[in-house]
């Protein structure tokens, strides 16, 4: 598995990304190729080596050619993005980049997604950075991403709405869930397209994950400071453990007065709705009320949509948010012929070896319901095959 953590410690903007997957190995003439593919004239892009603050790094520069570029809305965009040459595994990364930022400028003014004029983000510019990063990753064969926590800068910038604090509404709204700190230096760091590139490609954000690095890539933004230099480091290689390391969100609620039955069906729809986990522990609140803290474990893609439903199926007033990193064991189904019939196993790997294995409780359920047996029975007959047939 090819793996890019991308390391933000002076932030990140579209041209960034791009620069530093090319710094890394990915091609600018296939970056050209596919924008050719686009509707949309009046612009050229160039790569450029270059020194920043002692690092040599690579600038991804966009060329405009003089004149007004339009602002455009959500649906402008996806229609440039819909050129039917582009490959389809493209196209819907793109998408999904660019409705990021649509439905977080809408939450952050208080409108419709597809009401959203992008401004800064609306450009010809952003539209091939977005589209040179995604293709750029698929070029490199970037399997999975991970992201260091994002250096968001501090004090204002100005927008198209006036200046704003640092991380800007739409760009605050899009690190939601994702860990993030200030820095000593001042002004922008992060960009609205650089937040929805890394929330939309990356699975992660923490530490550095165990991998065998291949190919290291800066890229170079627009600042020149007296403090940190304003690259960001890409780092491509290869995961080195088949038990995988991966980060995940630690969603938490506290409730004193919801119902057993709805907590378990709140737990019930969290499940059925991809959470990891789903559990609850008897808690006293204040008062000493006796309550239920419901804990569930979430990728950084669902957190948001199973925080919704925790509001929806409990009566909590708020939802606590954390990020934890966890070991994995390696996970395959294997199948196991018993007596009473096929059996899948639940097998997990460390370094290439069997730590542990168990049946499958729907299959053997299933099983002892239809021959009129015990679950206990059916449970140790498929560990006795499974055991039979690895010796």
């Amino acid at each position: 598995m090819t793996l890019a953590y991308f390391d933000c410690f002076s932030g990140a903007a579209g041209d960034m990304i791009v620069g530093a997957l090319l710094d890394a190995g990915a091609s600018i003439d296939r970056v050209r190729q596919t924008l050719s593919l686009l509707d949309v004239s009046g612009y050229s892009v160039e790569a450029t080596k270059i020194t920043k603050q002692g690092f040599a790094a690579t600038r991804f520069t966009v060329h405009v050619e003089p004149g007004d570029q339009p602002h455009r809305r959500l649906q402008d965009v996806l229609d440039i993005l819909a050129a039917p040459a582009l490959p389809d595994r493209i196209v819907t990364q793109a998408r999904l980049i660019f409705e990021k930022l649509a439905a977080a400028e809408a939450r952050a003014h208080g409108t419709d997604a597809d009401s959203v004029h992008f401004h800064e983000v609306g450009a010809v510019d952003a539209i091939v950075d977005v589209l040179s990063a995604v293709t750029a990753l698929d070029e490199l064969g970037v399997d999975r991403a991970v992201c260091s926590p994002i250096c968001v800068g501090s004090g204002t910038v100005r927008t198209a709405h006036g200046v704003l604090p640092v991380p800007a509404p739409g760009t605050a709204v899009l690190l939601e869930g994702v860990p993030i700190t200030g820095g000593d230096e001042p002004g922008e760091l992060i960009t609205p397209t650089g937040a929805a590139i890394l929330t939309a490609v990356a699975d992660a954000f923490g530490p550095l994950p165990s991998m065998t690095p291949q190919a290291v890539g800066y890229g170079a933004g627009q600042r020149d400071s007296a403090g940190r230099p304003n690259v960001l480091r890409v780092i491509l290689g290869t995961v080195v453990d088949d038990a995988e390391t991966d980060e995940v969100v630690i969603l938490e609620a506290s409730v004193d007065d919801t119902t057993g039955e709805a907590v378990g069906h709140c737990l019930e729809r969290l499940l059925d709705a991809g959470a990891l986990d789903a559990y609850c522990l008897p808690i006293y609140m204040k008062k000493s009320r006796p309550g239920s803290l419901l804990i569930v474990i979430s990728t950084f893609a669902d957190a948001d949509r199973l925080a919704e439903i925790i509001f929806a199926e409990t009566t909590t007033f708020g939802v606590r948010r954390s990020t934890a990193r966890r070991s994995k064991l390696c996970r395959v189904h294997e199948t196991v012929e018993t007596p009473f019939g096929a059996v899948r196993m639940k097998v997990g790997r460390r370094g290439g070896q069997v730590i542990t294995a168990s049946p499958e409780y729907e299959d053997c359920r299933r099983i002892a319901k239809e021959n009129n047996l015990t679950l206990r029975d059916v449970m140790n007959a498929a560990v006795v095959a499974w055991e039979r047939a690895r010796s």
